[in-house]
């Protein structure tokens, strides 16, 4: 099970930066970041309708779900700043540039949600070896930056 969790994992970050360019792209043809995110979201949420409907015998929302606490609707806010800024980066700074950067501010936001346990994650707390895999991923920034 691991290797086809790892794999569809890889699969997702080989779709990153595929979108990435797509969506800087469609902001060429649209001139607007602004619609090329929404261009972006609005297909990705028919796409989502579809499977939902299709995957999941229909659409199950309950009224618990609108007691619980109010932070729990901002991953739609942040995944929307997320495709934005991406398609604002990548003309300006390129494909590798852009995903470097995202990767080295994921990698320290992840080692940061791990060590204190936010967002109901798993304490995971903070090494040598997990500082030494950060320091790599700067260095693999600087150098993917420089070259």
């Amino acid at each position: 099970m691991w290797f086809f969790l790892a794999i569809f994992a890889l699969l997702a970050g080989m779709a990153l930066p595929t979108q990435f360019s797509i969506n800087a792209v469609l902001r060429s043809h649209v001139v607007s970041p602004y619609l090329a995110s929404l261009i972006s979201f609005f297909i990705g949420t028919i796409v989502l309708v579809v499977v939902t409907l299709s995957l999941d015998k229909g659409l199950k929302i309950h009224k618990e779900l609108f007691q619980q606490p109010w932070w729990i609707w901002t991953g739609g806010v942040l995944g929307a700043f997320y495709v934005l800024a991406t398609i604002v980066l990548i003309p300006k700074l390129g494909a590798a540039n852009t995903i470097a950067y995202i990767l080295a501010g994921q990698i320290f936001m992840s080692i940061v949600i791990d060590h204190f346990g936010l967002i109901h994650v798993p304490v995971h707390e903070i090494s040598l070896p997990r500082i030494g895999g950060a320091i790599l991923i700067a260095a693999g920034v600087i150098l993917v930056q420089k070259f």
